[in-house]
């Protein structure tokens, strides 16, 4: 079920901007920020970007929030509709025009702002012969659709069509128990798939024969990172059924499906998802998962992470899955003494640089690392992710050269010719202006090892 909704933003910015005095107009918060050393594949792509929102209802879910923990067998589950709003960037005509800012809760989940990047809302899409693959965007807990839109934007002018989730009590306006992220993160990315899927089908949407619904990608960060390893075959443990306490748990019996190895587990598998982008996962240093159930990743994974992430841990959390992750190819890139907000989330709006009475803290930390900018972070990360998903969504061989890297960005040998090409002995990160590549790693694990 879903109603298109493009004129609505449209109308607000419009009321804004001539019913507002010019000193009460919300600060310009701009996503699409490419720095002076970012590496090469950050810059805008070639297409016209548009962007929409989408409001879906997931019909008979089980209601988690009002299901009793300790439930006991064969007792029936609570359900109810869930609702489920996305934000859809996507390739637009070239002369396409209008309002170039969208409205976004930031932290707090009261107040709005604007962000302003270079997409046009409700633009006419693009004409192609040849539809666009899908890249599927699933933020933290807590976050917004809008959490990553740096990258979102980004990545769909490069000729993709990506549609970010808001997962229904995980937002900043809807946030509850994490049990209903450990429980429907999954089946959220999976049901968005399905929606976006037929829509590609259907004669009235903007996305009819535009998007690829069987060439699709993931992109999930923290939770939403969760979510996609266990989209994408690493199932959970024994344990993580059985966890009844604490912050990380949930409800007896809602998390069964998952189990690694299980027959209701297995037939979750969704052949059109042919890779994943994960930013600092969830779940491998709680136990949720281990060595052996990450052996059920079955698409080859851009792992995302700080060295210092004392949230879900790096040396126990991403870095062993990772290495855990043995069926399928994987690369791992760190951001030396970055925490949990290491590649992930835009720049913190003007407006948040303020304390919160209610929360306790300056909304802007919610967003910043203490050692790194934000859209140096970003503009790093969809480098990668423009190369990782141009080698496994567009099978452009060409993106591989962007991996083979020396593992220390520090130990990288600038040597160019006068005419700025390589030299024998050059060594450098591939694409990264000279002295720029700094304070990185970047691993590759082949499949089978």
């Amino acid at each position: 079920m879903m109603k298109n909704k493009p004129m609505t933003r449209c109308a607000l910015t419009l009321l804004v901007a001539t019913c507002i005095p010019f000193s009460t107009l919300r600060a310009e918060n701009r996503i699409d920020i490419i720095r002076a050393d970012a590496p090469e594949l950050a810059a805008y792509g070639e297409q016209t970007v548009g962007v929409r929102q989408l409001d879906f209802i997931h019909k008979n879910q089980i209601d988690i929030l009002n299901t009793d923990v300790n439930r006991k067998e064969g007792d029936a589950f609570p359900y109810y509709d869930r609702p489920l709003t996305v934000e859809v960037w996507y390739p637009a005509e070239a002369n396409a025009s209008g309002s170039h800012v969208l409205n976004a809760f930031m932290r707090d989940g009261k107040t709005l702002v604007d962000l302003h990047g270079k997409a046009i809302v409700g633009a006419k899409p693009a004409s192609t012969k040849q539809a666009f693959p899908l890249v599927i965007i699933s933020h933290g807990y807590p976050g917004n659709r809008f959490l990553m839109s740096p990258i979102a934007e980004n990545i769909a002018s490069k000729g993709y069509v990506v549609v970010a989730i808001d997962h229904t009590d995980s937002t900043y306006s809807t946030l509850s128990k994490i049990s209903s992220s450990l429980v429907n993160r999954t089946k959220d990315q999976l049901f968005v798939l399905d929606q976006i899927s037929q829509l590609a089908k259907d004669k009235t949407s903007f996305l009819y024969n535009l998007v690829d619904a069987n060439n699709t990608g993931i992109i999930g960060y923290s939770m939403g990172g969760y979510g996609t390893v266990v989209t994408v075959g690493g199932g959970l443990t024994h344990y993580a059924l059985d966890q009844r306490e604490g912050f990380f748990s949930s409800p007896k019996g809602t998390l069964d499906q998952y189990l690694s190895g299980s027959k209701a587990y297995l037939a979750l598998a969704d052949e059109r998802i042919k890779t994943a982008v994960t930013f600092a996962p969830a779940g491998m240093k709680r136990r949720f998962m281990d060595s052996n159930t990450a052996k059920g990743i079955r698409v080859p994974m851009l792992f995302i992470a700080g060295s210092v992430d004392d949230v879900v841990g790096y040396e126990e959390g991403v870095r062993a899955l990772w290495k855990s992750a043995s069926s399928v190819d994987r690369s791992l890139l760190t951001f030396d003494y970055a925490n949990h907000n290491a590649g992930a989330p835009m720049a913190p709006p003007k407006e948040a640089n303020v304390l919160s009475p209610d929360l306790g803290f300056n909304l802007s930390m919610h967003y910043l690392d203490p050692v790194w900018d934000n859209v140096r972070m970003n503009n790093i990360s969809t480098h990668f992710i423009t190369a990782w998903l141009g080698k496994y969504l567009k099978q452009d061989s060409a993106m591989s050269s962007y991996f083979d890297l020396v593992p220390v960005s520090n130990d990288g040998k600038w040597s160019k010719d006068k005419n700025g090409m390589d030299k024998p002995d050059n060594t450098y990160w591939k694409g990264f202006p000279n002295r720029s590549a700094s304070g990185l790693r970047l691993e590759s694990l082949k499949a089978g090892s």
